[in-house]
């Protein structure tokens, strides 16, 4: 698929990984709906600006994606504006940390509402209009922690391992109307999540600063020795959405971190 004049919808966009990616498929001529809460409006207006920094087109439209009349919403209004969705990245994402013990059912729901029941909404919401068209990407964000268990954080982990297998369900669903489904697992990006979430849960672990438990994880633990950016899961969506024959994978991009 060619990007330029194409239209993708990034939920989570406002800022962070969707941020990056929303400004990576920019830079390759598609427009882009930023789909996300309304109190990240501020954030959003700052990534349609830096989309139209970049010379393109850019809409910011309402969601909380575990609703399926706002998902379905989100996309009759980028068809509205511009007539067709060509591509929807599944980014809009929770955390939160805790051992299984202490951990509240409610955030629990909460983690897989948002994750993979939204998942599994936005899709099923573009699906019906990409199989007519019989094109189209869907890209749905996984993580490290969807390839390997770790502690503290079980309800993320099973929610995006829940989201691989369903990327792998819904590509041979899709793949009759050449519709390609993939998944993109990060490592450690610098956003609000690992600084706000998990980098206090490992400061408060290992006893040291946050900003040292950054550098350890980024300088030591990571093969390549640095940390990945928004920037980088922008350009491995862009790769998804050139690649004609890929459907049904996960793509690490983690530099090293995970390697199944």
């Amino acid at each position: 698929m060619q990007l330029q004049d194409a239209v993708a919808i990034v939920t989570g966009g406002a800022r962070g990984i969707g941020r990056g990616i929303a400004c990576e498929l920019a830079k390759e001529g598609a427009r882009i709906a930023i789909a996300d809460l309304p109190a990240t409006d501020a954030d959003r207006r700052e990534t349609i600006d830096a989309i139209r920094r970049l010379g393109g087109d850019a809409f910011g439209v309402d969601v909380d994606v575990r609703d399926e009349a706002q998902t379905q919403a989100m996309v009759q209004a980028t068809i509205d504006r511009w007539g067709q969705v060509d591509v929807l990245v599944n980014n809009a994402g929770v955390i939160k940390v805790g051992p299984v013990f202490m951990f509240a059912a409610d955030d629990f729901d909460l983690i897989l509402d948002v994750n993979v029941k939204g998942t599994f909404l936005c899709s099923k919401a573009v699906a019906g209009h990409m199989m007519q068209r019989r094109q189209g990407r869907i890209i749905n964000l996984s993580s490290m922690a969807g390839k390997a268990g770790r502690g503290g954080v079980s309800a993320y982990c099973s929610s995006k391992w829940a989201v691989l297998g369903f990327t792998q369900s819904l590509a041979h669903e899709m793949a009759a109307f050449n519709v390609t489904v993939n998944a993109i697992c990060p490592g450690e990006v610098d956003t609000s999540m690992w600084r706000e979430v998990l980098l206090p849960a490992v400061a408060a672990a290992t006893g040291g600063s946050q900003e040292e438990a950054w550098t350890r994880m980024s300088e030591t633990e990571v093969p390549l020795g640095r940390p990945q950016t928004a920037a980088d899961m922008g350009q491995a969506v862009v790769f998804l959405c050139k690649a004609d024959n890929i459907t049904g994978e996960s793509i690490n991009v983690s530099g090293g971190s995970e390697m199944g």
